[in-house]
C-alpha cells in the first residue's frame, strides 16, 4: 500500500524533504525522476533541471529499468526494500549507499521514493577500523586495552605470549594488576585515565627467576575528547 499525500498537503510534504538529512528521489512508478531534495543535489552534484524525466539510474547506475520493476514487485503487500548500491555524482565519482525504497501517491498513484545514505564515509571509517585490528594483531609488542576499571578488553598473540597465556579468555575480562602490578604501575594507570600517556621501565621476573627490563606505556584511549578506557603495550628492553 502507498503512502497518499493529499494535494494540500504537498507544499508540506516538500518541506519535510526539504530537511531531511538523506537524498531523497522521486520517481514514476516506471523510475523516471519527478523530483529530488537538496541533499540530492548536494549529493548527486545535479539540479532537479538535469535529471527530470531521467531514468534514476542516472543517478543510481544499478537502478535499471528492470530492477525497478522487481523492486515494485517486491514492495507488494506494504513491503519496503533496502539495497546497497553506488551512487554517481556529475563528475562520474562513484560513492557506496544505502537505498531505501518505498511508494507513495504523490503526483501518480505509485510513484517511488528513493531515499539515499552516502556510506563512504562510514565505508573508510571501518577500513581504517580492520587495518588498524590487523595492526594489533599482528605487533610483535604485546598490546592491551582496558575498561576505565582497568579490565582488559583486548589483548593481541605477543601479549598472550608474553605472559604464558594459552587464549586470549586469560587476559579478557582480568584486572591487568594481574599481570602489572609493580610500582608504578598502577599510579601510571591512574594518569593515563587523566589524559596523560605515560612510560615506566620495570625488572619483571620470568620463570626461571631471571630479571628483564621491560617498557610499560600507558595511554588514554579517547573518543570525542572523553575517556573511553585505556591502551598499552609491553616491549621488553
Amino acid at each position: 500500500m502507498s503512502l497518499f499525500v493529499p494535494k494540500d498537503r504537498r507544499s508540506l510534504f516538500r518541506q519535510f524533504l526539504t530537511g531531511m538529512y538523506d537524498a531523497v528521489i522521486i520517481a514514476d512508478p516506471n523510475g523516471h525522476i519527478l523530483d529530488i531534495n537538496p541533499r540530492a543535489v548536494e549529493h548527486f552534484g545535479r539540479d532537479l533541471d538535469e535529471v527530470m524525466d531521467q531514468p534514476v539510474s542516472t543517478l543510481i547506475p544499478g537502478l535499471k529499468s528492470e530492477v525497478v520493476q522487481r523492486i515494485r514487485h517486491a514492495m507488494e503487500g506494504d513491503h519496503r526494500v533496502m539495497i546497497n548500491a553506488n551512487g554517481v555524482n556529475k563528475t562520474g565519482d562513484r560513492f557506496a549507499c544505502e537505498v531505501a525504497v518505498s511508494s507513495i501517491d504523490l503526483m501518480n498513484p505509485g510513484d517511488l521514493v528513493f531515499t539515499v545514505r552516502n556510506i563512504e564515509r562510514r565505508r573508510e571509517i571501518m577500513s581504517s577500523f580492520r587495518a588498524r585490528s590487523a595492526a594489533f594483531d599482528i605487533s610483535p609488542s604485546a598490546l592491551f586495552a582496558c575498561d576505565l576499571k582497568g579490565v582488559i578488553t583486548e589483548a593481541n598473540e605477543a601479549f598472550l605470549e608474553m605472559f604464558g597465556l594459552e587464549s586470549k579468555e586469560g587476559a579478557v575480562g582480568h584486572s591487568f594488576k594481574e599481570f602489572m602490578n609493580d610500582a608504578p604501575l598502577p599510579e601510571n594507570f591512574e594518569k593515563a585515565l587523566e589524559g596523560e600517556r605515560t612510560i615506566a621501565v620495570i625488572e619483571a621476573v620470568g620463570d626461571g627467576e631471571e630479571t628483564t627490563k621491560v617498557e610499560v606505556v600507558f595511554a588514554p584511549n579517547s573518543t570525542s575528547k572523553k575517556t573511553v578506557g585505556i591502551v598499552g603495550s609491553v616491549v621488553k628492553l
